[in-house]
């Protein structure tokens, strides 16, 4: 049996890890760091690791991947997919109030749109959000970049 733990820690913007475990690892989630308690460390190769774009693996009885498909606010942010939890965990990829949007940053939330079913959970750091808010930020980052010329 899988199951899913959130942890209390400080991480860039509120309070994270997410703790996914499986029959044999755990896997804590960071938004641009991932560390399974074999020792495996997953990060960008913009944040010092080996991941160019998608990692994947399991966790014993529980199927993850990672995967990095382009740079939000910081750069090198990673998301989550654990599909048998119908979980994706997108980190600081969501931000209520964006100072600035890159280019990129619309682009990225507009592929994490398509890994979603209607009944996915999208985790944050900043808190659980459904699709539909994610669809509506979406359009607020295409606002600001491109009515406010506001870029990071």
């Amino acid at each position: 049996m899988c199951c899913l733990a959130l942890g209390r820690a400080k991480c860039q913007s509120s309070e994270m890890p997410l703790v996914i475990t499986g029959t044999e690892r755990s896997l804590t989630y960071g938004p641009r760091e991932i560390t399974i308690d074999d020792g495996t460390r997953i990060a960008h190769s913009t944040q010092g690791g080996d991941l160019e774009s998608v990692w994947a693996g399991d966790l014993g009885d529980l199927y993850v991947e990672v995967v990095h498909l382009g740079d939000g606010p910081t750069g090198g942010e990673l998301v989550l997919v654990v599909p048998a939890q119908n979980l994706v965990a997108i980190g600081d990829l969501f931000d209520p109030a964006p100072g600035s949007v890159s280019p990129s940053w619309p682009v990225v939330i507009d592929l994490v749109l398509g890994l979603l079913t209607a009944d996915s959970a999208v985790h944050t750091t900043h808190g659980e959000v459904d699709r539909e808010r994610l669809e509506t930020y979406h359009q607020e980052l295409l606002t600001i970049l491109h009515a406010g010329g506001r870029h990071g």
